[in-house]
């Protein structure tokens, strides 16, 4: 696999997972009241956590399959199903709602919803930390593992984007836009979930016929 489709490959995985479309819904609900302002600020400090703590899986990945005696295989199996699981409830255009009746109750956990549910697990979910672990014991030299950390960091860029113009580009999809655009980056992430899920397969029933 060459840099370039080791690239593709990090971009369209973690666009897909992570999902900016998907997430912008539930900050539009959960930033409802705030000003424009405190919903930059919100936004950027969720994708700020989003980022550390998938710079964190990545770098520290190798010490938790050795801690819990992981296989790199059975975590892209497991994986696998995570993904597909995540990629089938968006190609059925499900979304996570959160509704606050209460407005004392909303105004407390906004000063903490850029953590929950915001960062982890809206954006830094298991899907995102899955895909960095798997992805970095992939990257087999220092340039793929640089176009790891690049890849992260741009699609992380778009959610902001999208974050802090969510409004605009929902009056700008419309409704049923945005349905189409969830259909199909879910389609993706089954794609790629298959893949996964064979990729980690292969090797254990081949340990087995040993």
């Amino acid at each position: 696999m060459t840099t370039f489709e080791f690239g593709v490959i990090v971009f369209t995985s973690f666009f897909s997972i992570i999902n900016p479309l998907g997430v912008m819904p539930v900050f539009m609900s959960l930033t409802s009241d705030m000003s424009q302002q405190r919903k930059t600020k919100t936004a950027i400090k969720a994708v700020l956590i989003s980022l550390l703590t998938l710079i964190l899986f990545v770098v520290t990945g190798q010490l938790i399959f050795k801690l819990f005696s992981i296989s790199v295989d059975s975590l892209r199996i497991v994986g696998g199903v995570i993904f597909f699981m995540m990629g089938y409830d968006m190609l059925q255009a499900k979304l996570v709602r959160v509704k606050m009746d209460d407005p004392e109750e909303m105004k407390n956990y906004a000063s903490d919803i850029a953590i929950t549910p915001l960062a982890i697990p809206m954006i830094c979910g298991p899907g995102a930390i899955t895909n960095a672990i798997v992805l970095w014991e992939d990257a087999s030299s220092f340039e793929m593992k640089a176009v790891l950390i690049a890849g992260i960091l741009a699609v992380l860029i778009i959610m902001l984007i999208v974050l802090i113009g969510s409004g605009k580009i929902v009056k700008f999809l419309g409704e049923t836009g945005n349905k189409v655009m969830m259909r199909i980056m879910g389609l993706i992430v089954m794609v790629i979930a298959v893949e996964f899920f064979f990729a980690g397969l292969g090797p254990l029933i081949s340990r087995m016929l040993e």
